[in-house]
């Protein structure tokens, strides 16, 4: 008999079997690709070039889970980027990063005011996002746990309660307020506003102008890199490479990884779960089932809504995502030329931001839900091979494009002209890309859900509302990685702190699973 077996390859279904076999347990992962990592993989997508082909630049990926699973041990090497954003503007630019007083540098030449604010704005995210990295790794109450429920509540809660409250008030405001509004209260210059805004447009299919995205703004700076609190990096040998070793990691405590092994169904008797069926008919029983898939697919697909109690299976039934997003990876002949750029390369090191002001952003959306794509559309590109020379052959180079938006629905007739408009913007902002592009890898929100299970190209799992946060993710009753089935247990994105290649939704699950199994013990 199995302890757990778990669904799906992706970071925290590995990460989650590296704490439960590191327990004694008797694990299996099921990955329904013939790759393993699930999001997290590099890829050879046109002959010679490979590239992280989904999830594409590393800052979340929790230190505890580098520390345990040994990752620096087994290769891992982060390159952080000089500088964090370059925004190519009309006549101009933005370079954001490489330090408090070149950031203020670069801001005072569109605002002195915004200037002398930045510190302080800063100060207010980093004072938030330690409240975050102070839950990341804790299981939200249940609130059908009782008084001990009640406690952990009170516990988590300290972190806020240490703030002055003027900065809980600030807190708060990210946390319910659109990030136009709290951009608004802090800086003048469009330019500022779009290179913070963008971070909330990220995965969020959404106007920066919608209550609540804020939070997503803050949701990617509760990272670090190499110990920097806030940086980015590109991981060398791309995303796959953080998938490969956690792997290893995990074979070394006695997982068993089995690829090209989709799951069918999740065998329910006598009202708990026992187990998986694979597409091949073979069965594996197992003590509990741990999901590292979407819960919306997983509840729709996997369980029978028989073995639901039915006010959760109307909870998931009103479960929302659907990120937006169209991800491409380009093989280059060699570097863009920026019409508006400083010199040297650090700008192309950086991430680069298509996306002059939060009004540019606000119409991307509504655009794409008036005709299924922005006309103009929002474009992050990195150049991962700057820093990483195994992935392009010399003398060349590859590129991420994160772009936004792109309905999920849109229909698939629409999708070529869809990334025309994405190159048009490149195109403008560095006259003759077109011409360096030797292959393009298209995932649109249907392919990202073909190839990688994502629903609806939703790259966290799920909106990252307030409504869908903390305790409430996926929903109440589930947010502390147990489901109502008895059973089967959660692991993946779609629950607590989210989306992002973090490693905590794994790592929560597998100790809520041993205390829950210690308890039961006794």
């Amino acid at each position: 008999m199995i302890d757990a077996v778990i669904i799906g390859g992706g970071h925290n279904g590995l990460t989650c079997a590296f704490y439960l076999a590191r327990a004694g347990l008797k694990v299996t992962v099921c990955e329904a690709r013939d790759v393993l990592g699930g999001a997290a993989v590099t890829e050879e997508f046109a002959p010679g070039f490979s590239n992280s082909t989904a999830s594409y630049t590393v800052s979340l990926l929790q230190p505890k889970v580098i520390a345990d699973m040994r990752l620096p041990e087994r290769g891992y090497r982060v390159i952080e980027r000089p500088v964090s954003n370059y925004l190519p503007l009309e006549g101009d630019y933005l370079l954001m990063g490489g330090g408090l007083e070149a950031s203020q540098a670069q801001v005072a030449r569109f605002s002195k005011s915004d200037a002398e604010r930045l510190s302080d704005y800063f100060d207010m995210l980093e004072d938030a996002a330690e409240v975050l990295r102070g839950l990341a790794l804790k299981a939200p109450p249940d609130p059908k746990g009782g008084l001990r429920s009640l406690v952990d509540a009170a516990m988590q809660a300290r972190g806020l309660a240490r703030l002055s409250v003027e900065r809980q008030r600030q807190v708060l405001q990210l946390f319910t307020r659109s990030a136009r509004e709290v951009l608004d209260d802090w800086f003048e210059s469009e330019p500022v506003k779009a290179a913070f805004g963008f971070d909330a447009c990220v995965g969020h299919y959404a106007s920066p102008d919608e209550p609540g995205s804020a939070y997503v703004l803050l949701h990617h700076v509760f990272g670090e890199v190499n110990g920097k609190k806030g940086a980015w990096g590109h991981v060398i040998g791309g995303m796959g490479a953080i998938t490969q070793m956690m792997a290893a990691a995990a074979r070394e405590q006695g997982v068993e990884i089995r690829t090209g092994a989709p799951v069918s169904g999740v065998l329910v008797e006598h009202g708990k779960a026992v187990g998986v069926r694979l597409a091949n008919e073979e069965e594996l029983r197992s003590r509990r089932v741990i999901s590292n898939m979407g819960p919306k697919p997983l509840f729709d697909r996997l369980v029978p809504r028989s073995a639901l109690p039915e006010d959760f299976a109307r909870a998931m039934d009103g479960y929302r995502g659907g990120s937006g997003s169209l991800r491409m990876n380009v093989a280059l002949s060699g570097l863009p030329r920026f019409r508006h750029a400083p010199e040297g390369d650090a700008h192309l090191r950086s991430g680069i931001i298509m996306a002059p002001s939060l009004d540019y952003m606000d119409r991307a959306w509504l655009d794409a839900r008036s005709q299924g794509f922005s006309a103009k559309p929002i474009v992050e590109m990195l150049i991962p091979s700057l820093v990483d020379d195994s992935l392009a052959p010399e003398g060349q180079h590859v590129a991420s494009l994160f772009c936004q938006h792109v309905d999920p629905d849109m229909p698939e007739e629409q999708e070529a002209a869809a990334v025309e408009a994405v190159f048009d913007v490149i195109e403008y902002h560095a006259p003759g890309f077109r011409e360096l592009v030797l292959h393009r890898q298209i995932h649109t929100p249907r392919a990202l859900e073909a190839k990688f299970g994502l629903w609806r190209g939703d790259i966290f799992h799920g909106r990252m509302s307030l409504d869908q946060l903390w305790a409430a993710r996926p929903a109440l009753g589930a947010g502390s990685y147990r489901t109502p089935l008895e059973g089967l247990w959660l692991c993946g994105a779609g629950t607590h702190p989210g989306g992002g290649v973090t490693g905590a939704p794994g790592h929560n699950a597998a100790h809520a699973i041993l205390k829950s199994r210690r308890f039961w013990a006794k």
